[in-house]
């Protein structure tokens, strides 16, 4: 079994990754009913959440049933890091995950995400303060190292655990190769196989099938799995990994009906929470994946994906009902 802090998150869990615009209440939601163990919110900005920017201090909302869920947050500045510290436990979370490894160019350049991999010194003082300002259990999120040459990921997952960090999920890339190539899962098999190392560690990148998830547990022995790029606009991902971990088979893919009623509610609850606009515009990436592999269905998609009237996408969800009720999915 696998605890984060005090927190019994189950044998070999599956976590939904952070992803901006992506992991929301509304699909945190649905991926927390097809088996997500634990999920964590969209990264945060440490400075945004003390101006109180309203995009930053809205990602704050966590519901009930998403537990346990861990906030994400970034930064580099170490009195900016504790204050958003403050704020986010006023939140509630079971968890405070720092984002040590988001490659995107505009983190970067602050010194924040994947840019501390720059300054390893400093990334292990950050966590070790935000230890120290909370009683929250303390997670990071990383990758192997700024690049090819400077992976240190042994040692730095380490200093993090003799810190006080409570878990550690590592991306099997550095960050010069941002998603490009394929991840190396050996050398966060190397973390979890030092005997020093005594804290949860979870794999990330390229667990795009059932497979791919018993591999990273059967084969390479780690605690866990942290699904991104997968799970977008595909919530059942989770429950098949979870039936193929105990029958060996895989689960029929989703019906049309389920597809259609997850796309609705999607939209809905992305409505709901965020507004017309955003909700419309934030659910557009999970279209693809939700009809995929549907034949001629270019036409439905492109209104899916082009209408900013969110009643034009319920029509063209009535009109995929219509027309394609009887496709089976392979």
């Amino acid at each position: 079994m696998a605890k984060i802090g005090n927190i019994d998150v189950g044998d070999f869990p599956l976590l939904l990754a952070p992803m901006e615009d992506v992991s929301d209440p509304p699909f945190r939601a649905l991926c927390k009913e097809q088996g997500a163990d634990v999920v964590y919110t969209e990264f945060i900005s440490s400075e945004g959440l003390i101006r109180d920017a309203a995009k930053s201090t809205m990602k704050l909302d966590i519901y009930e049933k998403e537990r346990p869920v861990g906030i994400q947050i970034f930064g580099a500045n170490l009195e900016s890091m504790l204050q958003s510290v403050e704020i986010v436990e006023k939140s509630g979370p079971d968890i405070i995950d720092i984002n040590f490894g988001c490659p995107v160019k505009k983190v970067v350049s602050k010194g924040a995400g994947a840019g501390i991999l720059k300054d390893i010194d400093l990334m292990v003082s950050l966590t070790e303060a935000m230890v120290k300002h909370t009683k929250l259990p303390v997670t990071v999120k990383t990758r192997l190292g700024w690049d090819h040459d400077s992976i240190k990921i042994l040692e730095v997952a380490e200093r993090l655990q003799d810190v006080g960090c409570q878990a550690i999920s590592i991306h099997g890339r550095t960050r010069a190769q941002m998603y490009k190539g394929e991840a190396n899962w050996a050398p966060i098999a190397e973390v979890k196989n030092n005997p020093r190392m005594h804290i949860p560690v979870f794999g990330n990148g390229d667990v795009d099938s059932p497979e791919k998830a018993k591999l990273m547990r059967d084969d390479y022995g780690l605690d866990g799995a942290m699904i991104g790029r997968a799970s977008i606009g595909y919530p059942w991902f989770f429950r098949e990994v979870k039936h193929y971990f105990e029958t060996g088979q895989h689960l029929p893919a989703p019906t049309m009906k389920e597809r259609l009623d997850a796309a609705r509610r999607h939209l809905q609850m992305a409505i709901d929470w965020k507004g017309e606009k955003l909700g419309v515009f934030e659910t557009r990436r999970h279209y693809t994946n939700y009809f995929k592999g549907i034949p001629h269905f270019k036409e439905y998609r492109t209104k899916m994906v082009t209408s900013d009237d969110s009643v034009d996408v319920f029509k063209a969800f009535d009109e995929v009902e219509r027309d394609f009720a009887d496709y089976e999915f392979a």
